[in-house]
């Protein structure tokens, strides 16, 4: 069967989230999680001993790079139904919620898994998502940022022109080869259709006064951040980090909207290019498409991609 797994990790900590030798990463402590769980025991090699007792191996729905946070990353693992029993143990759950809750006592503090359930039939949690949000946040200028949020933030000394940031990041928005601002994967290709994109400011909430006399303003602990909100259908390796870094050059005066434009018309990548550090950037959600319709478009964003 077919699980769907949605969790959140801090990636301070993380080479990226695929595994590599030698180097923690988010699949590695997750696949050793779920081993640990359902009783699949490991050999030297790090793999399961035998076909009838597979290691668990789970497919994202983005890879995210050394560094880099989600606050709701999607993945799915396909595991043989007595193989996901075993986790239930003395347990009254259904199989699903028992895993859940033996992974989360086996997991480091910096994962949480939010929820795992059947994923319904045709769910790929990479080829069925619709649109991915990111969001990357910058304390600029004389603001305070919240000494809590420091693994989360980018610190900048310059006021940013917010205007100029959102005028160049607008021209992003279409279907257009993001070459500038990417690398492709081997055989793959840097052609993204970005929905939208937005540099705001954080602002603050309110809480109704319990005498009735108005309401108090309160600060979340993001008020006066700078927020990049981007949705797009998929991103290339360093999208996201790339345009940020461009965005911030605009925003301090060091570049032209002009500039930004032409890296987007013209898709050659070059030092002005590079990515923002990744401490600011989080994965915050994944979107999918009704159920009825998640093989269609499985099938149809294996297709390699083109302009036209």
């Amino acid at each position: 069967m077919r699980l769907r797994i949605d969790l959140a990790y801090d990636g301070t900590d993380f080479h990226g989230w695929a595994t590599q030798p030698g180097l923690r990463t988010v699949q590695g402590e997750l696949e050793r999680a779920l081993a640990l769980a359902m009783h699949i025991r490991a050999t030297p090699a790090g793999i399961a001993p035998s076909a009838a007792d597979p290691w668990p191996r789970v497919v994202v729905a983005g890879r995210t790079d050394t560094g880099v946070h989600a606050s709701h990353q999607v993945c799915h693992l396909d595991v043989p139904e007595d193989v996901l029993r075993r986790a239930v143990g003395h347990m009254d759950v259904p199989p699903t919620e028992a895993l859940r809750r033996r992974i989360s006592h086996i997991l480091p503090p910096d994962i949480a898994v939010h929820a795992i359930v059947e994923a319904p039939e045709g769910f790929d949690a990479r080829f069925s998502a619709l649109e991915r949000v990111y969001v990357y946040r910058v304390s600029d200028g004389a603001r305070l940022c919240d000494p809590r949020l420091r693994g989360f933030v980018l610190r900048c000394d310059d006021d940013l022109d917010v205007t100029a940031m959102n005028e160049a990041a607008r021209c992003a928005i279409g279907l257009h080869d993001f070459g500038s601002f990417a690398t492709p994967n081997p055989g793959g290709t840097t052609i993204r259709e970005v929905k939208s994109v937005l540099w705001a400011r954080a602002g603050t909430g309110t809480l109704p006064n319990p005498d009735g006399d108005g309401a108090h303003d309160v600060p979340f602990c993001e008020s006066g951040l700078l927020t990049f909100t981007i949705v797009a259908d998929a991103f290339a390796h360093n999208m996201v980090r790339s345009l940020v870094n461009a965005c911030l050059q605009v925003g301090r005066g060091r570049k032209s909207v002009e500039w930004f434009r032409g890296k987007i018309a013209s898709p050659v990548r070059e030092g002005g290019t590079g990515p923002a550090p990744a401490c600011g950037l989080t994965l915050e959600r994944v979107v999918y498409p009704a159920d009825a319709d998640l093989a269609s478009r499985a099938a149809s964003i294996r297709a390699r991609r083109t302009l036209e």
